[in-house]
Formats: structure tokens, sequence, C-alpha cells
């Protein structure tokens, strides 16, 4: 996904010229393509997340559309006084990435860990939080942001998922989707957790005989509450699945 993600914002630069690229210490051959193409949109700055948050609040009150990407945790955790500050209290149009969401650099140790990400961003006002769940919901997510009025934070795993969402699917920001009818015995999931979920859904009906329905709720906020409360009316036992802490993400909204 996060190729399609940084591939996308890419393809829309070269034909607009007010979206602009930030990242934070990512390397030579991140976006390579763009920084020769369009150099005059693309930045690569050094270990420095705080102040990228700044500079993307001021490009964006000059009327550009800026892209911020680097690392969930160092986007959210490292940026917190920042976000809220700069961009949530201006209410600017700046798109958060960040990638490596929730468990996907485990093997970094726990300053790499993005468990948390959801529950920080909640509890600022006007921030909106997706987790898309493969590459071509990412890809129509990210073109919907450029008209989306506020900051928004988009969260996104290593890449490599399948890709479920139909070609001709009309995500949109705010929707959740569901991929399989609901049930007695439901699943609400996001990001690419939802792959894993699909999964299990096809294992207890292979080996227990058991159907379960299954909705990607993408937006973590603000929620799909209709489609939610629809999807587990009927519901004898609803399982949320999430790559976060207990506390504050998804199974908190839908509780809350």
């Amino acid at each position: 996904m996060r190729n399609e993600a940084l591939n996308t914002v890419h393809q829309i630069a070269k034909k607009n010229k007010k979206v602009i690229f930030i990242g934070s210490d990512l390397g030579n051959n991140v976006l390579s393509k763009m920084r020769s193409e369009q150099p005059t949109q693309f930045f690569m700055e050094g270990i420095c997340e705080q102040n990228i948050i700044g500079m993307s609040a001021g490009l964006a009150m000059e009327g550009f559309i800026p892209f911020v990407n680097t690392i969930g945790t160092f986007l959210t955790r490292r940026c917190f006084e920042q976000i809220i500050i700069d961009l949530c209290f201006q209410n600017l149009p700046v798109k958060l990435l960040g990638n490596g969401g929730g468990g996907c650099y485990a093997s970094l140790g726990p300053t790499h860990l993005s468990l948390e990400d959801f529950s920080i961003l909640r509890s600022i006002p006007n921030m909106t939080i997706v987790a898309p769940c493969d590459k071509i919901e990412m890809k129509k997510i990210i073109r919907d942001s450029i008209d989306f009025k506020g900051p928004i934070y988009i969260r996104f795993g290593l890449g490599g998922e399948k890709v479920l969402t139909p070609e001709n699917f009309k995500t949109k920001i705010g929707k959740a989707m569901q991929i399989l009818p609901a049930k007695k015995f439901n699943i609400i999931s996001t990001g690419s957790m939802t792959q894993t979920c699909l999964g299990v859904s096809k294992m207890l009906k292979l080996q227990k005989k058991l159907d379960t329905g299954l909705l990607h709720v993408s937006t973590i906020k603000p929620l799909d509450e209709n489609k939610i409360l629809k999807f587990i009316k009927n519901s004898q036992k609803t399982v949320i699945v999430e790559e976060h802490f207990k506390s504050g993400g998804l199974g908190s909204a839908i509780l809350e």
C-alpha cells in the first residue's frame, strides 16, 4: 500500500502544481522519479518530524496541498503538539501518511511500534483518521483526500496485501465497506487486519461450518455509525479486530 500511496501522490503532483510531498529521512529511493521530475514539489528532510509538520502547515496556509510521510509512530507520538496547534487548531488540509502502522516494524523494537496512533489522534478536534485495507482503496482515498477539508491521517502497513476492494467500488472517506454480509456472528476490522479477518472467516466456514459477516471500517474517525449499527443489529456476537492497544482505537470508538 505504501508504494501505491506515494506513486499516486506523484501522479497527482504531475497535474496539480499545488501538491507537495514532504518526507522525513526516508532514503534516496523514495519517490526518486518525483524528485527528478518535480523538484520544486518534493522535499526530503532529515530526522525532524516536528519541523515538517510546521513546514506543511505553512505551505497549506499559502494554498498548497502537502502530503507528509514518515513512520506512523514518529508522525503521531513525536509530533502530537505540532499536529494539534499547527494543523488541527487551524483546520489545515494537510495529509499525514503514516507507514508501518500497527506492528509492522516489530523487529525494530518498541520505538517503531505504532499501536496508539488512533488513540492519540482521535482525541484531537478536526482530525480525520483512515486505514485502507488494500492498494485499490488506498489509491482512491489518496485521490479523494485532495479536496478534503481539514487534516487527515492515512495509516498503512508494509505492502503486499491482497486486493479486496472491487474496482468499481465507490470508496468514500467516512464510509464503511461490507466485505461479507451480516450474520449472527460478525467481525469488524480496519486497515490491513481486514485481510487477516477475511482469512479467518473462510477458515471458520471451512472447518466449523460457521458463517461470519465482515465489515471493513476504513475511517476510524468519523465513524460510519449507521452502517455499523445496522451491521451488528441482529448479531449474537461481534468481534472487533485491529492493530492497536485495547483502549482508544476502533473498538473503543464503536463501544462509545
